[in-house]
């Protein structure tokens, strides 16, 4: 039951690649609701202490961060990369230890090539992945589906946004609680 709740102090959430060129060519109804609930998620892992790290694959390429979560850019590390998963070329399995975070909560595009590369190697790193799928992406709702799929079968925990919000609060009649219910309403 341990990997089914992330614990706050040892979570970590990681945005990968979400990018404007790659945000061209989604479906833009559902690519609204995932930057929301991404921004949601940044925004309760600030209420929680939590970290958050941003990656972007080949931002020469690929462009920068969408619009909507440039605010949040100042707020943590951002990592460029090259390889699809964040943990080919990037000190991000050596960054989360140094965070002890044990739990990473994976958001970001697109679901079944860099979230999906980027959850297997840091299972096979023996981190404990949770997959948001509500802040996840691909271009087909096929890909994305698959995607999910093999990361669950891989031993990956599929779940949202508010669901992971609440496990990391953990209790009501707090300040944090307060702020982490507005979010999700």
């Amino acid at each position: 039951m341990e990997k089914f709740i992330p614990r706050r102090g040892r979570t970590a959430l990681l945005v990968i690649d979400v990018q404007e060129r790659l945000a061209a060519v989604l479906d833009q109804a559902w690519l609204r609701n995932v930057v929301v609930n991404i921004q949601r998620m940044l925004q309760g892992m600030e209420v929680l202490g939590c970290p958050a790290i941003l990656t972007e694959q080949y931002p020469r390429g690929l462009g920068a961060t969408v619009a909507d979560l440039q605010l949040f850019r100042q707020n943590m590390p951002v990592m460029e990369k090259m390889a699809f998963s964040c943990c080919r070329d990037l000190p991000l399995v050596a960054d989360l230890q140094r965070r002890d975070a044990e739990y990473v909560l994976l958001t970001g595009m697109e679901t079944h090539v860099c979230v999906l590369q980027t959850a297997l190697d840091l299972l096979a790193a023996g981190r404990r992945v949770h997959v948001l799928q509500d802040a996840v992406i691909s271009r087909t709702r096929d890909n994305w589906r698959a995607g999910l799929e093999l990361m669950r079968d891989a031993g990956a925990v599929i779940s949202t946004t508010e669901i992971a919000l609440f496990q990391l609060q953990e209790t009501s009649g707090t300040a944090s609680f307060k702020q982490i219910s507005k979010l999700v309403k």
